[in-house]
């Protein structure tokens, strides 16, 4: 790939020409003005205000490298390493779930929905169950200030990337790594929650083919798929920890598959919980879940 010149116009129009083959129009222009603003600081009032703006040969050659990538499906956080959750930044890496906007709408009606009492006087103890990149915990215990935030994953990568966004977002989160599924640690068993928040894997294998190859290919399987067999086995699993490990009226919060939400009401009663609710995201879909020991 030849850029005409080194003016950031020239670099812009041709490397979103070079995009537009695999991501068309609109997205290729706001992935190019993701990179120039992520490595150089560029946005769109430098472009217009500096129409002579030129790139040095090294920052063309990042901007190349970076496009080469975006090319190959990888998706930009990847390429950039680093994203934006409730509004503020979290690095991602190839051993973290990228955060969706649905993720963030769960952590706001959580938020909403804390009493107003508890939230600043009497602490509230949280849990989040594959927390990934610790974008739930580390958001909740940046909203609900006088809250005490612990997050468990299975992945000692994934709990790396969480600590580091911890400490880069000053965010006093106890990481603990264990497996929810066969759990181990007696300290989290022992544990007393006011609200257990989980996005736990929920996309069926035989749904694969309904997704894009930048998520296939990069995102950690793990994270994302279960069985057809028992594609609740995660929610079941914490239910049941649940059941041992939330306060009296505490909350469970799920981010939950769409095609499951009466499965999972269902599923909620079974283990004793009461006034279950869905939720709709913004895309009117079933994917958030609140329910009350």
């Amino acid at each position: 790939m030849k850029t005409p010149s080194n003016s950031v116009r020239d670099c812009r129009k041709y490397y979103a020409g070079e995009l537009e083959k695999l991501y068309g129009s609109d997205e290729a222009n706001a992935l190019i003005m993701i990179l120039l603003e992520h490595y150089f600081g560029i946005d769109k009032v430098n472009i217009a205000l500096n129409p002579e703006l030129r790139l040095s040969e090294s920052e063309l050659l990042t901007l190349h490298f970076a496009v080469k990538e975006l090319l190959k499906n990888k998706p930009v956080q990847y390429v950039t390493g680093e994203t934006e959750f409730c509004g503020r930044r979290f690095s991602v890496d190839e051993n973290v779930l990228i955060p969706r906007p649905e993720t963030e709408e769960m952590v706001k009606m959580i938020t909403n929905s804390v009493d107003t009492r508890r939230a600043t006087s009497i602490p509230n103890s949280i849990l989040d169950i594959g927390t990934g990149s610790g974008c739930i915990a580390i958001s909740l215990a940046k909203l609900l200030k006088n809250s005490l935030v612990t997050a468990v994953d299975v992945s000692e990568k994934a709990l790396e990337v969480a600590k580091k966004n911890a400490e880069a977002n000053s965010a006093p989160v106890t990481f603990i790594k264990d497996d929810i599924l066969n759990p181990q640690n007696h300290g989290l068993l022992n544990g007393q929650f006011d609200i257990i928040v989980s996005n736990p894997p929920y996309v069926c294998e035989s749904e694969k083919s309904e997704m894009r190859a930048n998520v296939l290919n990069y995102e950690p399987s793990t994270a994302l798929f279960v069985s057809d067999h028992d594609p609740l086995v995660f929610y079941r699993k914490i239910l049941e920890f649940a059941q041992k490990s939330l306060k009296p009226n505490g909350e469970v919060w799920f981010e939950i598959n769409e095609r499951f939400g009466k499965e999972m009401q269902s599923l909620c009663l079974e283990k004793g919980f009461r006034n279950i609710e869905t939720i709709r995201d913004f895309r009117g879909k079933d994917r958030i879940l609140k329910a009350c020991r």
